[in-house]
């Protein structure tokens, strides 16, 4: 399991993680939804044997888990730490997953295209997890023969990756800038950017307990280090408003955040059922609160741990069955209660 909240990285009390993928397709195999299942497992096995290669760094690194080997609970968990995309939690006949026993790096085969190395690090890292993925990718391009052009550049099955193939982005927690109603106008922002802002989970997906990820959206006519560079300054000037932001409303509206940060902890402390979106919400206010010192008996690591174990698969794998929706909030709210009671003595700041 990669995760990506207990620990703090460099500004990890805003930036929860670094990601950077980079998608390879090999000459001379069709894309992987048109592939056949001798075909797919001939790409696996040269992917696998680069990695195992007498003189690769890599050898014995590396641990396979193939999607149908388990079930759709470990799957979703897998997608809910980020370790894994939907649609390779989807690819349960061919999809496969080789993940790094030491580091952050992993490979995804067969998912929207036949190879997505991906390094994941905590906190502000954008540099540090390209250069390791990187570094796997010089090796596997060595031994591979990827799909490229030479006008166009890496070829992958969607057209908005082709070029570099880098997909780099950065998970931020921004309940300032929320709450102050900046967020709107940093959207539009990156976008004249070339930046996105999606949700937790990415594309499409909601954004739940004020968590942001801003990810790069050109791949074609520009360098690798230039994205890199250009998501990382994005990303201070991002910290910096969420700081002033957060200290604007320590000062400006204390009594209203206190009262806020209160009130979250005695419902996640005394509530009987409680959904994941609510909870999330409030999680994030205890984590503003201690951030500002409003609260201090939890521990950001504590909390931020709390962001992934109240996901619905991560509690069905704790319960160890499947479970109803009603049953989750349950769990969840059992969860988050016993939680608090052991993260810290009671003792509040005034």
């Amino acid at each position: 399991m990669n995760q990506i909240y207990p620990a703090l990285g460099p500004h990890g009390d805003i930036v929860m993680s670094s990601r950077v993928r980079i998608a390879r397709n090999l000459e001379p195999f069709v894309f992987p939804h048109l592939i056949s299942d001798k075909e797919a497992k001939k790409i696996s096995d040269l992917v696998k044997n680069v990695l195992e290669k007498e003189n690769s760094q890599y050898k014995q690194r590396f641990q396979s888990i193939k999607m149908h080997d388990i079930d759709a609970i470990d799957r979703q968990v897998y997608v809910e730490d980020h370790t894994i995309s939907p649609a390779l939690a989807s690819n349960v006949n061919k999809g496969e997953l080789l993940v790094h026993s030491a580091s952050g790096c992993s490979v995804m085969i067969h998912e929207e295209d036949h190879i997505r190395i991906q390094c994941l690090l905590k906190g502000l890292q954008p540099e540090e997890a390209f250069m390791e993925a990187d570094a796997l990718d010089d090796w596997m391009g060595k031994h591979l023969s990827y799909a490229f052009d030479e006008r166009l550049g890496f070829l992958t099955a969607c057209p908005t990756n082709t070029g570099t193939g880098l997909r780099a982005s950065v998970m931020l927690h921004l309940p300032a800038l929320t709450m102050m109603g900046y967020l709107e106008g940093l959207i539009r922002a990156a976008g004249q950017l070339g930046f996105a802002v999606r949700g937790v989970f990415g594309e499409g997906t909601a954004y739940l307990g004020n968590l942001y990820q801003i990810s790069n959206q050109i791949t074609l006519g520009i360098k690798e280090q230039e994205i890199i560079a250009n998501l990382e300054d994005i990303t201070e000037q991002v910290i910096h408003k969420e700081r002033m932001a957060r200290q604007s409303v320590l000062k400006e509206r204390k009594l209203e955040l206190e009262d806020r940060v209160y009130r979250s902890l005695g419902t996640l402390k005394y509530a009987r059922l409680i959904q994941r979106n609510e909870a999330m919400q409030l999680i994030s206010d205890l984590i503003l609160g201690t951030s500002l010192g409003v609260i201090n008996q939890y521990p950001l690591t504590c909390l931020n741990e709390l962001m992934e174990q109240i996901q619905p698969a991560n509690l069905q794998k704790q319960s160890g069955k499947a479970l109803s929706e009603s049953e989750r909030d349950q769990k969840r709210a059992e969860l988050i209660s016993a939680t608090l009671e052991q993260g810290g003595n009671d003792h509040v700041d005034e």
